[in-house]
């Protein structure tokens, strides 16, 4: 008898594991190119264990900012970093700015998104 995972255990084997971030990063790159999703990897960080702060350019409407985290289960989430609203691009920037000063180990990746097409994988905390 074969037995077929459900969704979520499908979902909770791929969150549970812990990633490497390069890897993580390389595969959001390959997602939104083939969505055809504009993504650009500003800042290159450790590999194996670096943290990742993801910019969203929501356009005109503003950016969100959000650092990926564990929740209490351990499992990847994220958290927002700036603000749970839209905030503009000079507050996203110098919030991304303080990060890496902080952390040169950090990955920082912006997406273009204006149509909110870009799904995250995790919970929003």
């Amino acid at each position: 008898m074969v037995m077929i995972p459900s969704q979520r255990e499908i979902k909770l084997a791929w969150t549970s594991s812990k990633i490497r971030a390069g890897i993580w990063v390389q595969v959001q790159v390959r997602l939104c190119d083939m969505n055809c999703i504009p993504i650009v990897v500003r800042h290159k960080g450790d590999p194996d264990a670096g943290s990742i702060v993801l910019k969203l350019d929501r356009g005109s409407r503003g950016c969100s900012v959000l650092s990926q985290v564990r929740d209490q289960d351990g499992l990847p989430a994220w958290m927002y970093g700036a603000g749970a609203e839209l905030v503009p691009d000079g507050e996203a920037e110098a919030y991304i700015e303080r990060q890496i000063g902080w952390d040169p180990d950090l990955w920082v990746i912006e997406i273009e998104d204006p149509h909110d097409r870009y799904v995250i994988d995790g919970d929003i905390i």
